[in-house]
């Protein structure tokens, strides 16, 4: 898929669920958040085991484990100043202040995962199959819905007036881009990198993501039908992308 295809689909998605809080003006968004969530959880975790792991060690870069593993951490660390936002959790304090903190790990999550998607072309890596682009591009996307949503319920309830919430959540849209831009324009390899291992990390991301989202309780402590049902479609969705 095009990059500047991409960057439009990415930020009008993340719009769209800002214009889902905003036009609603629901007071709690958390149900419509944990159907999107419990999907996207189990969507990335199908695309992770059908395509980018089997494409990642067709590559035979070594230490490939190290750089999942360090994904894996490095989204720990992240969701330890997020909050934990990225798999549902909102802490909603009408007239907090901004938390800036947690945009920034955010951002520096979206950049991360942005960036093999401006690597991951053709011309560039022969192994790299269409399809497996187009699952980990529909991977982040089908993510950003719940944390869109999520981004701007919180942002509604800052001392930020509806315009800068706005400009704010508009603002997290264009981080996953940027990371696309970075993968199209800086070489990795100048940087002591490749491709393989920021794929490896995000795939590490992917897993923490998915798993916390996946085997979560709810309240109640109980797995509810409707999330299973999430679950499973979002899985059957990321087995379809082959």
């Amino acid at each position: 898929m095009n990059p500047g295809f991409m960057i439009l689909i990415l930020l009008a998605v993340v719009a769209l669920s800002g214009g889902f809080v905003h036009f609603l003006q629901a007071n709690n968004h958390t149900q419509y958040i944990k159907i999107a969530l419990a999907f996207s959880g189990g969507f990335l975790l199908a695309i992770v085991f059908e395509h980018l792991l089997p494409e990642l060690y067709a590559m035979n870069t070594p230490h490939l484990g190290l750089f999942i593993l360090m994904g894996f951490l490095i989204q720990w660390v992240l969701e330890y100043f997020s909050g934990g936002i990225e798999h549902g959790h909102i802490h909603v304090h009408k007239g907090q202040a901004m938390p800036w903190t947690l945009f920034i790990s955010l951002s520096i999550h979206s950049i991360i995962e942005g960036i093999p998607l401006g690597n991951n072309t053709e011309h560039l890596h022969p192994l790299h199959d269409h399809n497996h682009n187009l699952s980990l591009f529909w991977g982040i996307v089908f993510h950003q819905v719940p944390v869109a949503i999520a981004l701007m319920t919180l942002l509604f309830s800052t001392k930020l007036s509806k315009n800068r919430a706005w400009l704010v959540l508009m603002l997290f849209a264009a981080m996953t881009p940027l990371g696309i831009v970075l993968g199209l324009k800086v070489s990795l390899e100048e940087l002591g990198l490749n491709i393989s291992a920021i794929l490896g990390v995000v795939i590490g991301m992917f897993l923490h993501i998915s798993t916390t989202i996946i085997f979560e309780t709810s309240e109640n402590h109980k797995f509810n039908l409707i999330k299973l049902s999430s679950v499973i479609a979002g899985i059957g969705g990321g087995l379809l992308m082959s």
